[in-house]
């Protein structure tokens, strides 16, 4: 499996006085060492928070995303923002009210470097990066040139923003291994455009339980109770944490991935009218329930046979009305507040969101009447999980306890033919 996510964030420069003040704001003392257990403390609960949104702007359309992703590129905006802007931001982040800036900015600069570190020897490939690109003639604080280093690039977006543009669309394809192309299109940014902040990351998996490809064959999927298509739908039998929850009204299946750090989740709900089975589990997805199922253990081991669809998905972002519906409507307009990065205030114009998932045999990349799951497993010596039909699924890091990327499979778009209406 291969996924990739990128999020830019196109910001416009207004110019008016304000007081500089050095970031971070150390005020003498060294960072709380604590923070570094906080800075992810909220990050499942702001997942769960824009599945919601992006589900409601988007309800009948496949989605996938990475909360993580879109969570590390505010929290470049949390560093360079202040007052009430990076009130809003912290909030929205869900991070801890009682640590200061300056212990999440150090948090911050440990986890990049134990993920940078740890990446060296895992068994999957997972790449997180951020980039902030600052017009030549902003003044940037000379801390913030200093503290991000590694982040920060000066660019001519004055007099030559197209050459600007390239050039970060070549930073974001080189990081997702060529799998993010052209992420922002020509004409958005211009020669008003003065700061861009990029995250984009990939991940590449090996499943723990491959499905033999010579299994994979052309079967049903049902979009809905009238209309099914034909997929490639991919077969195993192995052990398999597996359980039945009648809190979130749905199957969870747990498919690892090689290393036993990271694990794609899939949440099937019962055969029923497709649409209101769906909304009925999102609506049961709560903070609680989702901890009950990555971090309680309260999946059970047994062995399963799965059949699961072979799918590639890219999907595109607006995410300026996303992040205003759940508390950042301060973000875009002028009166943000991004003092800790220049004495010049800049508010964030536009945000754009790409990402592609690719799921095959090796990772991530029939008849109706096995359809029929519902709440009953197999009686015999085997369970059967046949993800024939709309689910939800997600791929968390059981190391960070962050939740990567996530997604609601409605249509799987390598679809042969179609068999209703």
């Amino acid at each position: 499996m291969k996924i990739t996510f990128v999020i830019a964030l196109l910001v416009t420069v207004f110019y008016k006085e304000t007081v500089q003040q050095c970031f971070p704001p150390y005020a003498g003392n060294q960072p709380n060492r604590k923070g570094y257990f906080d800075l992810y403390s909220g990050q499942q609960e702001f997942s769960l928070a824009l599945l919601h949104a992006v589900n409601k702007v988007l309800p009948n359309e496949n989605l996938f995303f990475s909360p993580y992703s879109t969570y590390h590129a505010l929290l470049m905006a949390y560093f360079l923002s202040g007052r009430q802007t990076e009130n809003y931001l912290k909030k929205v982040l869900r991070l801890n009210a009682n640590q200061e800036k300056s212990d999440l900015y150090a948090a911050y600069k440990i986890d990049k470097f134990s993920t940078q570190l740890f990446a060296k020897n895992a068994s999957y490939e997972f790449t997180s990066a951020n980039k902030i690109y600052v017009e030549n003639d902003v003044p940037v604080k000379t801390c913030v040139l200093d503290d991000f280093n590694d982040e920060l690039e000066m660019k001519d977006f004055k007099t030559n923003p197209e050459q600007a543009r390239i050039s970060i669309n070549q930073w974001v394809e080189n990081v997702t291994h060529h799998m993010i192309r052209d992420l922002i299109p020509p004409g958005t940014i211009d020669s008003a455009t003065n700061l861009v902040l990029v995250n984009a990351a990939y991940f590449k998996g090996l499943w723990e339980n491959k499905f033999p490809e010579e299994f994979t064959r052309p079967e049903i999927f049902y979009v809905s109770p009238t209309k099914q298509i034909m997929v490639d739908m991919m077969h195993v039998e192995g052990t398999f944490k597996h359980d039945v929850s009648e809190s979130l009204g749905a199957h969870i299946l747990e498919m690892p991935y090689k290393g036993d750090n990271i694990s794609m989740y899939v949440l099937l709900p019962p055969w029923s009218d497709t649409q209101n089975a769906i909304e009925n589990t999102l609506k049961n997805l709560t903070l609680e329930n989702f901890k009950n199922i990555v971090e309680n253990d309260n999946l059970i081991s047994k062995t399963v046979q799965v059949s699961f669809p072979k799918f590639s998905l890219e999907t595109t972002l607006e995410m300026t009305p996303i992040l205003g519906s759940i508390g950042l409507e301060n973000l875009f307009n002028s009166n943000a507040d991004f003092s800790s990065l220049s004495p010049q205030p800049v508010y964030l114009g536009e945000g754009i969101h790409k990402s592609r998932i690719d799921v095959d045999e090796n990772g991530t990349q029939s008849s109706s009447a096995t359809a029929f799951l519902g709440f009953r497993i197999y009686e015999g010596p085997v369970t059967r999980f046949i993800c024939n039909r709309t689910f939800i699924y997600f791929i968390y890091n059981k190391k960070s306890h962050t939740v990567l990327f996530v997604g609601i499979m409605r249509s799987p778009n390598k679809a042969e033919s179609m068999l209703g209406v």
